[in-house]
This record gives structure tokens, C-alpha cells and sequence, in this order.
């Protein structure tokens, strides 16, 4: 591809083009500026300078940015990640990051001069699939995103929960120790690494992820304070999952009233599960324990001996968004629920994944799509194709909201049988 591309628009009223944008690959040099033009698009101009920061993540050819007389008014980065997908594979991801378009340029085009151009050098690399979070629900969809996992959280009151169900037994020979966060940089990664192969949605955590979590580094504007790292040893002494959390300092006159908020947790089995969320619930001063994203079908409010002490986080909401871009590579590393044949008819204006596919699977969970012209069993849009492929979402369901127009009947729940998970996709990390 070119380095350059441009955004443009006409007034609708006069037919005069309103300005132009280039968009190009930026270098080192351009970092400064890219940055005070991040600062602004996330409506933060008051943060100091992030330039170092940006250096650490910072790629050849994988960011861009929007100039105008020389001013940099956009800005979009990416970059390769492993994505889990069911049946533990991992798929190479094109993760889109740091999307602005500066309030003074939008509407011109620019937004899509530089997706376009990303999602063509991602399919020309062989990513099967982009990702990215959306800050707003109606942006991203018209470029063939669809809402594929979701953040779910619970604020559990203590005293209503009365702690974890009599019998649950914790890992035989187990203990839990306080990390330093140097500590928690050696130990996490590795476990972050097994984990994340057992649990679809989940990406890779990068270093600078790592560094941003233990302090090491800061992000602009942000303030950050030591939270309590714990770790989970097996008797053998391997470490089989953490809790980071931090704990506010709040009393009711001479009565405790502290809530301890869940920033990270990952536990490898249901037993260090239970030893780790015993620890938590334990801690002096503690009256509610907020866990602000933990997988939607984790059992935690069932491991209470009353569930209800359990309530929806206010911020639950669709988190990760998934943008299919080879049909083939991205169903065929995946695996299914059951046997059977189901044919998709496939609408994508960028022609990525448009077409007619055949979804077949087999009795041992593989599957395969391939380029069909037979008649079509379901009708529906790249979007939603992005929503089915984790098993985050259902197609009757979609089906219910006109979101996928079912050509035969019994085809929804046919696909659905096909696309089922046992697991929920979930991806704890942003990026």
C-alpha cells in the first residue's frame, strides 16, 4: 500500500469539497504530535506528555495519523495479537487502538480513509480477524464490527452473601502470598499465558500492559496507586492464579465500611477459584467487594451461600467488537457444538467476507467454510457474522431482532447448535 491516503467530503448543500486530510504512516518524529492529537480526541488536552509512553508500543507502519497544514488531527494504531478462540486455538488478531478524529475535522472522511486502509493491510497480512473496543455503540458497525464478548461485573454485599457455600474445598497443600509488583511482572505474564488459552475472547497481555498495571510506567493524566497483588501456589509451588485489588478507606463514625474493588483475576481451576474469592471476602474492614469484569457465566455469585448478595456491576456492557475478514482461516480454527451444515448468505460493502459460505461441521468439533453457491439457509451482515464467531451472541436471538433474516425454516436453531460454546467469550483486557 501506498504511504498516503486522503479523507475528503463536499457540503451537502453547495457540492464544495470542504477540505482535505492526509493520512499517512507516522514516524518517531511525528510521535509529540500524535500524542497532543490523541490528548484531544479523548477530550484530555490537560494531560502532560505521553511521547515516551507511546514509544514503548510504537511499531513502523502500524500507526497512523491525519495531518492538515501540517497539524496532526487524527490519529489510529494497531498491532498483532493472539486471539483465543473456542476449542483453545488462537487466531492472529489485528487489534485497532487509539482511534480519534480531533472535533474540528470530523465528518470529512477521515475516520474511514484510515480504517479502510488498516482492515486492507490487515487481510493482506493474513489476520483472519480485527478487533477493537468501541467507545460508542453506533460508530464501528458500519465498518463490519459487531459486539463479540462482553464486560460483566458484581458488587457483592458480604453481610447478605454470608460468605462462600459450606463445603467448597480450596487445592489441597495450597497457599496464597502478597506479590511486590515486581513480583507480580515475573510471575503474572506466564499465568496470564496459560490462562488465556482456556478461555475464548481472551487476547494476548503485552509487556507495556504489564508495566502500566505494576506502576512501572503511567499513563497521562492518570493516577495510580499500589493495589494489593496475591498470588495462589499450588503444594508444588507453581503459581495458579492471582487477585489484584485495592480497598478504599471509608468508615461509618467508628463502624467500618470499606469496599474492596477487583481490578484482575484469573484462577486455572475452580479450586484456587474458591481459595482465591475466600481470601477477598475475608479481609478485615471489608463490607462489599465489587468485581469490576470477571467472565459472564463465572459461577462466583453460585459459590455464595446466598446469590442474590450478588447484583449486576453498573457498567455491564459489550466490550469486545470483532470484524471477520477471512471467511475461511478465521471458521476453520474454531471448533463447534455439533455436526451439521448450514449455509450463510454474507453481506459486507467492503467485500472482505462477502459471499455465500457454507459452514459444515463434523462430530469431533472441527469445521470449515467454504465458498458455496447453494441456496442460502440464513441471510445477515458482516456485522453480526462478528458477533456469532466467539459464540458471544446467538443467532436466534439476532434472528428475534431482524438482525439475521432466517431462508429456511428451523435454519437459526440449526446454526445456533453448530456455533455454541461451553464457555461464554470474554476478554479482560483493553487495549
Amino acid at each position: 500500500m501506498g504511504n498516503d491516503a486522503h479523507g475528503e467530503t463536499r457540503d451537502p448543500g453547495t457540492g464544495r469539497q470542504q477540505g482535505t486530510v492526509e493520512i499517512r504512516e507516522i514516524t518517531d518524529d511525528d510521535l509529540p504530535g500524535w500524542d497532543r492529537a490523541l490528548a484531544y480526541g479523548f477530550l484530555r488536552p490537560h494531560v502532560e506528555d505521553g511521547t515516551e509512553l507511546r514509544r514503548l508500543t510504537f511499531t513502523p507502519g502500524r500507526s497512523l495519523g491525519g495531518y492538515d497544514a501540517g497539524r496532526c488531527v487524527a490519529t489510529f494504531r494497531s498491532f498483532d495479537t493472539e486471539l483465543t478462540v473456542p476449542g483453545g486455538a488462537t487466531v492472529l488478531a489485528d487489534a485497532i487502538t487509539a482511534v480519534t478524529v480531533s472535533a474540528t475535522h470530523r465528518r470529512r472522511g477521515v475516520l474511514s480513509a484510515m480504517m479502510d486502509r488498516d482492515l486492507a493491510a490487515a487481510r493482506e497480512r493474513g489476520n483472519p480477524v480485527a478487533i477493537l473496543i468501541a467507545a460508542e455503540y453506533n460508530i464501528y458497525g458500519r465498518f463490519g464490527f459487531g459486539p463479540a464478548t462482553r464486560g460483566h461485573g458484581w458488587n457483592i454485599d458480604l453481610l447478605r452473601a454470608g460468605g462462600l457455600r459450606p463445603g467448597l474445598a480450596g487445592p489441597a497443600g495450597g497457599r496464597i502470598d502478597f506479590a511486590t509488583m515486581e513480583e507480580l511482572r515475573k510471575a503474572g505474564p506466564e499465568l496470564h499465558d496459560r490462562w488465556r488459552r482456556t478461555q475464548p475472547g481472551a487476547i494476548a497481555r503485552p509487556d507495556a500492559m504489564w508495566r502500566h498495571q505494576t506502576g512501572e510506567s503511567r499513563m497521562p493524566g492518570s493516577e495510580w496507586k499500589e493495589p494489593f497483588a496475591a498470588l495462589h501456589r499450588d503444594s508444588g509451588g507453581t503459581v495458579t492464579g492471582l487477585v489484584v485489588y485495592r480497598i478504599d478507606d471509608v468508615w461509618d463514625g467508628s463502624y467500618p465500611n470499606c469496599t474492596l474493588t477487583v481490578s484482575d483475576f484469573m484462577a486455572l481451576d475452580t479450586e484456587t477459584a474458591v481459595a482465591l474469592w475466600r481470601f477477598a471476602f475475608s479481609v478485615d474492614w471489608v463490607r462489599r467487594v465489587s468485581v469490576e469484569n470477571i467472565g459472564v457465566d463465572d459461577p462466583l455469585p453460585l459459590l455464595l451461600h446466598d446469590p442474590r448478595a450478588a447484583t449486576p456491576h453498573v457498567a455491564n456492557a459489550d466490550f469486545t467488537w470483532l470484524r471477520v475478514l477471512d471467511v475461511e482461516a478465521a471458521f476453520g480454527a474454531r471448533t463447534y457444538g455439533a455436526p451439521g451444515r448450514v449455509v450463510l448468505d454474507v453481506a459486507d460493502p467492503a467485500g472482505h467476507a462477502d459471499g455465500r459460505w457454507a459452514l459444515e461441521t463434523a462430530a469431533d468439533g472441527t469445521g470449515r467454510a467454504t465458498a458455496t453457491t447453494d441456496e442460502p439457509d440464513l441471510a445477515l451482515g458482516v456485522s453480526q457474522l462478528g458477533s456469532l464467531y466467539l459464540g458471544g451472541e446467538t443467532v436466534p436471538r439476532l434472528a428475534a431482532a431482524s438482525l439475521v433474516t432466517e431462508l429456511r425454516p428451523g435454519a437459526a436453531a440449526a446454526a445456533d447448535l453448530l456455533l455454541r460454546t461451553p464457555l461464554t467469550a470474554w476478554n479482560p483486557n483493553g487495549f
